[in-house]
């Protein structure tokens, strides 16, 4: 079994930035790929971004490419989201996730992100 957790949310004025860190326990060797989405009250969970084992290769929503970047440790099952020109429209609570081959998708807590305008 696999458990996420993230850190890394809070406030923060638009234009600023902020970095979602996301940690992978467990099975984690299992672990083939691991992203992000977000949430607004009353609206679906939407897709912000995701990355994968071993190949690194990235993908992005629309509403996020070159402003959000996500990377990840080699070693560890953890990757970073690091967000930049903050928009109030990205207030939300980030959900971590990670998939593996033996179950269903994990996911974290979530974190909470606001940005004021």
């Amino acid at each position: 079994q696999v458990q996420v957790v993230e850190s890394g949310g809070g406030l923060v004025q638009a234009g600023g930035s902020l970095r979602l860190s996301c940690s992978a326990s467990g099975r984690t060797s299992s672990v083939y790929a691991m992203g992000w989405f977000r949430q607004t009250p009353g609206k679906e969970r939407e897709f912000v971004a995701s990355i994968n084992w071993p190949g690194g290769n990235t993908n992005y929503a629309d509403s996020v490419k070159g402003r959000f970047t996500l990377s990840r440790d080699n070693a560890e099952k953890t990757m970073y989201l690091a967000m930049n020109s903050l928009k109030p429209e990205d207030t939300a609570a980030y959900y971590c996730y990670a998939d593996d081959i033996f179950t269903a998708r994990s996911w974290g807590q979530g974190t909470q992100v606001t940005v004021s305008s």
